[in-house]
């Protein structure tokens, strides 16, 4: 079953209040964009960008398990809901690996995040290391079994598949690398959610600009795409939504 294709934006450590220009640019071409379209931005951002584009969907990048706390630094999904945001991402390589959080970790996250309203973009990906030893998603579909909240099918729930090798290196696995793997994600959302599982939107994320962004949703079950680098700038971003809206 096709699914309505969504693109989120994920501007990492980057923005400031300059940046909401392009927030609103890309907010107001998204009326017409004829698919989902989100950014999720930095924390200091998010109640402002909520401000400047009303009605379009802004999100976090990460979330605390915990809804209150002491945790210095951290922020938890209720705080994000309450500063105005509808989604935020879980599980980013990033995250994964410069934080140390594991599955049971994003998983924890995942279900904080639902439990409060956001929705979430489960992140998953192998390293360079694991795709050339050809355990590449034997790798990703354990790392996704584990981390899948057991509630939140449907729209509320999405898994961007994103090779950490791939991010921000211009690098991009062949089409039929991706689409290997979005087959495999597809059977194990089936398996864990039983049919709702086919209404669980899979996003490509690495290195998706707008020279390449057609092919790739092209791609049976690419339902969309997490963008990083090119999300910054409304110049390079709206190429991409407009060729998932195609």
């Amino acid at each position: 079953m096709a699914l309505k294709k969504l693109v989120a934006g994920n501007w990492k450590m980057h923005g400031t209040s300059a940046g909401l220009a392009e927030v609103t640019a890309i907010s107001l071409a998204a009326e017409t964009a004829g698919c989902d379209v989100a950014l999720c931005l930095p924390a200091t951002l998010i109640e402002r960008a909520v401000r400047a584009a009303p009605g379009f969907a802004i999100g976090g990048q990460d979330c605390h398990a915990a809804g209150q706390g002491a945790h210095t630094g951290d922020i938890s999904a209720a705080m994000l809901k309450d500063a105005g945001a509808s989604l935020t991402i879980v599980g980013h390589s990033e995250r994964r690996e410069a934080h140390g959080e594991g599955d049971a970790d994003v998983r924890a996250k995942a279900e904080a995040a639902l439990a409060a309203g956001l929705s979430v973009i489960l992140c998953v990906g192998e390293s360079l290391d694991v795709r050339e030893a050809g355990r590449a998603v034997e790798v990703v579909a354990a790392q996704v079994d584990a981390s899948l909240p057991k509630t939140g099918t449907g729209s509320a729930l999405a898994v961007a598949y994103e090779p950490i090798w791939a991010i921000g290196t211009g690098k991009v696995p062949s089409l039929a690398e991706i689409g290997e793997m979005h087959a495999a994600l597809r059977g194990r959302l089936v398996e864990a959610y039983g049919e709702a599982g086919r209404g669980v939107r899979i996003l490509y994320g690495g290195s998706v600009k707008a020279a390449n962004a057609a092919e790739i949703f092209a791609v049976a079950d690419v339902d969309g795409a997490l963008v990083g680098g090119a999300s910054l700038k409304a110049g390079d971003f709206l190429p991409i939504v407009a060729a998932a809206a195609h």
